[in-house]
């Protein structure tokens, strides 16, 4: 197996990279704000891309569209290449792929509300455990009656269905309170006004598509735009990433040991993946990124501070990258003490007392040897990009989105036939039913219909609607989305 490394930066005319068979070991990007992450983490994206491994990026600050255009000479690109020994640096453009879930900044990304599931749905709506309860109910009932929960509306027509039966609904399924599904359905209006709209739906996003090389083998970096996103919606915006790491749990197969990795994900603010999460979210998530790296897949999380990140998902980042950190109160040095301890000691570094001293560009490092050990910390400058620093402009930007290879294939969103569209039409059907029955004389009825009751039981009520959907080959089970392999579900 032949080896490809990815260089990191240096000292002292010394150059330290990372082993890309490293790299699904994952790894970690923090500091302090301002003080260089944003550039490590271009400057990563940059190595895999040369080593023709696919990546994608959240840009929740904007300037990350600079990696498609060449880089400008700097007096402190040259100090930094002198630094770490560097003399294969080419100012150079990467090839990029630009997404964005508003369709504004770059092609838009979506996901169906059963893609999404129950679990992450309730995360990124705040429910409590009752309410959570009857969201579960919801998706059961539709999957076992063959309605497809593809977007917002979808879910609002069967809890609104749901509201009006639940005297019906068996007991299997448990009590659904009028309460519950309140606050569902506000909470759902609510993720509306945010703009989820535009996220959840057909076409739903393909994951294959971010995993492309371009003609000249290098990996096409997708770049997600979520400057908007996290401002307006930022539970949405960690929803999106821990869907996106569980559909390539899901659907790429084993693997095993590789010269480098299939795709590496790097998450920003990835602090916003835990607050909050229930310990039933940690723990899948735990599970998949430990189990993630047998796909050939890397994730880098970038945050302020590595405690934002869970001990069980830090302990499986093997490549840290350590910017400066604040030391102002005795919590912040506290703070500063257990992050020197996350990292195997160098004799000739006091590690605790160079997190409070790092200069902007400069970092502590520690990555994976080839037998997977950590190595000793090394105190090193950044390498510099070799794309520029800063966003592309707005025309430039369109001018990419034109020529794109994706352009087209997701702008036109498709609303086919599902719950809401099965729903709504067995309720008309009742009503003009009802219509019927108020205009035909009493004295021509049936007796046995007049002693009948007109109100519809749970099985006859769902039975109307699944003559269209089965008609309609929509009869299919619906997959529950996020982590439905380790949930027991099956696609």
């Amino acid at each position: 197996m032949s080896r490809v490394f990815i260089r990191i930066g240096g000292k002292n005319k010394q150059l330290l990279a990372l082993d890309a068979a490293m790299g699904n070991r994952h790894g970690l990007i923090a500091g302090a704000t301002g003080s260089g992450k944003t550039v490590s983490l271009q400057m990563l994206a940059e190595g895999f891309s040369r080593a023709g491994v696919p990546v994608f990026m959240a840009d929740v600050k904007g300037d990350l569209s600079g990696i498609g255009l060449p880089g400008k000479a700097h007096q402190e690109v040259e100090r930094r290449l002198g630094e770490a020994a560097i003399s294969d640096y080419n100012s150079r453009p990467y090839p990029i792929l630009l997404w964005d879930i508003f369709a504004e900044q770059g092609h838009p990304v979506r996901a169906t509300i059963s893609d999404i599931g129950p679990l992450l749905l309730s995360h990124v709506l705040e429910l409590n455990d009752t309410q959570s309860g009857v969201l579960y109910a919801t998706f059961r009932i539709a999957d076992d009656n063959g309605l497809l929960l593809l977007d917002l509306k979808d879910l609002q027509s069967m809890l609104t269905w749901m509201l009006e039966h639940r005297d019906d609904v068996p007991k299997k399924y448990g009590n659904i309170s009028s309460a519950s599904v309140g606050a569902i359905q506000r909470r759902l209006l609510v993720l509306e006004e945010q703009g989820a709209s535009h996220f959840f739906g057909e076409p739903a996003l393909a994951i294959q598509d971010f995993m492309h090389c371009d003609f000249s083998g290098q990996g096409v970096i997708s770049l997600l735009d979520a400057t908007k996103l996290i401002r307006r919606a930022p539970k949405l915006y960690a929803t999106f990433l821990l869907w996106l790491l569980s559909e390539l749990f899901e659907n790429l197969p084993e693997v095993g040991d590789l010269d480098k990795p299939k795709l590496v994900l790097f998450f920003d603010e990835a602090h916003l993946l835990f607050d909050g999460a229930p310990k039933a979210l940690l723990d899948k998530i735990e599970q998949v990124v430990r189990l993630i790296r047998s796909k050939g897949v890397g994730v880098f999380f970038v945050s302020q501070s590595p405690l934002d990140i869970p001990e069980d998902v830090l302990g499986q980042l093997g490549t840290r990258i350590q910017h400066t950190l604040r030391a102002f109160t005795p919590r912040d040095q506290k703070a500063v003490n257990s992050v020197a301890a996350t990292f195997r000691p160098n004799p000739h570094i006091d590690t605790a007392s160079a997190i409070t001293e790092l200069g902007i560009g400069e970092a502590l490092v520690s990555t994976l040897d080839a037998s997977g050990a950590p190595t000793p910390v090394e105190r090193i400058w950044i390498a510099p990009p070799e794309s520029q620093i800063g966003p592309m402009d707005v025309s430039m930007r369109q001018q990419r989105l034109q020529s794109s290879p994706m352009a087209g294939k997701y702008d036109q969103m498709i609303d086919r036939e599902s719950a809401c569209e099965l729903l709504q039409a067995r309720a008309e059907t009742e009503t003009l039913q009802q219509q019927q029955q108020i205009k035909q004389p009493a004295w021509s009825k049936p007796k046995a219909a007049a002693r009948a009751s007109n109100r519809q039981s749970f099985g006859e009520a769902m039975a109307k609607s699944l003559g269209r959907s089965i008609a309609s080959n929509l009869g299919r089970r619906i997959a529950r989305g996020l982590l439905g392999s380790l949930l027991g579900s099956s696609k």
